[in-house]
């Protein structure tokens, strides 16, 4: 389970997320972190929270950010929301080190989500774009499906490839969480 104050850094994309306040600090109402990313760093794949919502707020340097197809920039004070369900991703197209607050509420498994999916990037388990193999992505989708999907194909489509594909991928050895990543792992809680 992750702790205010712990780091975790994904190799590829460039992203390094320092924990603020993490579900147990807010009673699952929210986690927060800071991310700082590198010129060009940006997250694996545009995504949804299908549950919930992610607020970025600038601290220093400045970062793109497409929400449901619009984009704008993001500069020192600016905030933005993403709503529920909502794709979006962001990127730092910048010159130099960006630094946004991010707010995810309410908490689920996010840590979780993110100590998995940095932990098997730090172990070169992922590809140049720093997603998993196919299978491992499948079962890592299935059980965060309340936290996020990705953005395209439309959510049927990924629930019919994803769930077959996950079955095997749980076959072949592939887990949603891993002790090394997240020791004590959060359970299962239904969305609010």
């Amino acid at each position: 389970m992750a702790r205010s104050g712990e780091e975790l850094e994904h190799p590829v994309t460039g992203e390094r997320l320092v924990w603020r306040r993490v579900a147990r600090d807010t009673d699952g109402d929210l986690v927060e972190c800071d991310l700082f990313a590198l010129p060009g760093g940006h997250p694996a794949a545009a995504h949804v929270h299908p549950n919930q919502q992610e607020r970025f707020g600038v601290l220093a340097g400045s970062v793109k950010l497409r929400v449901d197809g619009d984009e704008s920039t993001l500069e020192v004070g600016d905030w933005a929301e993403v709503p529920v369900g909502k794709p979006h991703t962001w990127w730092n197209d910048g010159s130099e080190d960006a630094h946004v607050l991010v707010q995810v509420s309410p908490a689920l498994r996010t840590e979780m989500f993110f100590e998995t999916f940095f932990g098997l990037a730090k172990d070169g388990k992922t590809n140049a774009k720093g997603l998993p193999n196919p299978l491992s992505m499948a079962v890592i989708l299935r059980e965060y499906r309340d936290e996020i999907r990705l953005a395209a194909p439309p959510a049927s489509v990924q629930t019919a490839v994803f769930a077959p594909l996950a079955v095997l991928g749980r076959a072949f050895g592939f887990r949603g969480w891993y002790p090394r990543y997240s020791a004590d792992p959060i359970p299962k809680a239904h969305p609010r």
